[in-house]
């Protein structure tokens, strides 16, 4: 579904030139879910961003269902590619209720049948229609990350990109948002590439992760390691390490 080889982002031009990323490579299978995880600007959430276009500057080779993307994202990107942000707070309009957020969702993915999607939608995400007029500022947390989730999904996405997506929530709300990502995922055959700092996020979330050092990946490795501690690298052991005390 994802396919990631020798990716190189940037930020600035000359000695202003910030190397984000620096020769990345993975890959991503059909219905499959995957980490990548790290310190803080260890480059993580840059892949994310050249992934959607959000990130102008990089060059390798970046392909999503066998296609090969350019420095465009057209339409048609959008409707199979989509993210859910770290902060349920800030990726919603506050003067929008949920049935405009999703609405206009739905209508610039040129569906004719808004009223029952969104209702659907609604559903699918554990709020249900009640919910349909409310705004942001009448919902928690919890409640406005599920609407970002419904809102991603109104596209009929196969690849989700989730960027560290509990992070902002009290711990309480964070195992319902996973556990409901998980749900999703099988319901609806998506494929996941999900940020994370947190370890044991990623072990209850992924089958792989890639794991991040200053822009490169240092290590790939499935989950049953990351459960037993088998990290090869430095890093990835003192990551794992540092976990286990915390």
């Amino acid at each position: 579904m994802l396919e990631i080889e020798n990716l190189n982002v940037w930020f600035g031009i000359g000695r202003d030139r910030v190397d984000a990323v620096r020769g990345a490579s993975f890959s991503v299978a059909d219905g499959e879910s995957f980490g990548l995880v790290g310190e803080s600007g260890s480059g993580k959430s840059t892949i994310l961003k050249a992934i959607t276009g959000l990130a102008p500057t990089w060059s390798g080779r970046i392909a999503v269902d066998g296609q090969e993307l350019g420095r465009r994202r057209d339409r048609t990107f959008y409707k199979s590619v989509q993210m859910v942000f770290q902060d349920p707070y800030a990726s919603l309009h506050p003067r929008h209720s949920v049935d405009q957020v999703l609405s206009e969702t739905l209508h610039l993915h040129g569906f004719r049948d808004i009223d029952e999607r969104v209702v659907q939608l609604l559903e699918d995400v554990g709020l249900g229609a009640r919910f349909r007029f409310r705004y942001p500022h009448q919902l928690s947390g919890g409640q406005r990350q599920r609407v970002a989730i419904a809102r991603a999904l109104a596209g009929e996405p196969k690849l989700l990109l989730l960027d560290e997506p509990t992070s902002a929530l009290d711990v309480s709300v964070q195992a319902e948002i996973l556990n409901l990502l998980a749900d999703l995922r099988e319901e609806h055959g998506l494929t996941y590439l999900m940020v994370s700092h947190d370890l044991p996020v990623i072990g209850h979330m992924c089958e792989r992760l890639a794991v991040m050092k200053d822009g490169e990946i240092v290590e790939v490795m499935d989950v049953e390691k990351l459960r037993q501690m088998k990290a090869e690298h430095p890093y990835s052991k003192a990551l794992l390490a540092a976990s286990v005390a915390g």
